[in-house]
């Protein structure tokens, strides 16, 4: 019979838990602002918050998006996001035309902080130039970034 040290399986499980605990998802980038970008199977990019932006803000009252058809550069503001506590800009993760918006939001903001990586998108894009999605950061990155502030 072998031996178990339990402070052995107790790092064991925390490593595990670790693991699956994240909430930020490993196939989506990452932008430094708090912006997620999903390329999507047609080659657009999905855009969004992320679970740990939305943490942050607390209760959202209000999702203002970008205009469909409008362009944007990487970095550009493309929106406006006000929860109970604050107001905070949403920026372009990747330059593109905007070419769908969230209308989910303008009738229930809210959904940004129970699904922020699904029903909770902002806008996808159109984008002009893929390459950019070597620009933003992993999941591990992010979690890295997150874990600094």
């Amino acid at each position: 019979m072998r031996r178990v040290d339990h402070r052995e399986t107790l790092y064991e499980f925390s490593i595990l838990e670790d693991l699956t605990m994240s909430s930020t998802p490993i196939e989506l980038k990452y932008a430094s602002s708090h912006e997620w970008a999903r390329l999507d199977d047609d080659g657009t990019i999905t855009v969004g918050i992320t679970d740990h932006a939305q943490e942050a803000l607390g209760d959202v009252v209000f999702v203002e998006c970008p205009e469909v058809g409008s362009t944007l550069a990487a970095g550009d503001e493309a929106g406006v996001v006000e929860s109970v506590k604050a107001a905070s800009d949403i920026y372009a993760p990747l330059s593109g035309e905007v070419i769908a918006v969230n209308e989910v939001l303008e009738e229930a903001p809210e959904t940004v902080n129970s699904d922020p990586y699904f029903d909770g998108w902002f806008y996808k894009l159109q984008p002009t130039d893929l390459t950019e999605l070597d620009n933003l950061m992993s999941a591990e990155d992010y979690d890295t970034q997150c874990d600094e502030e």
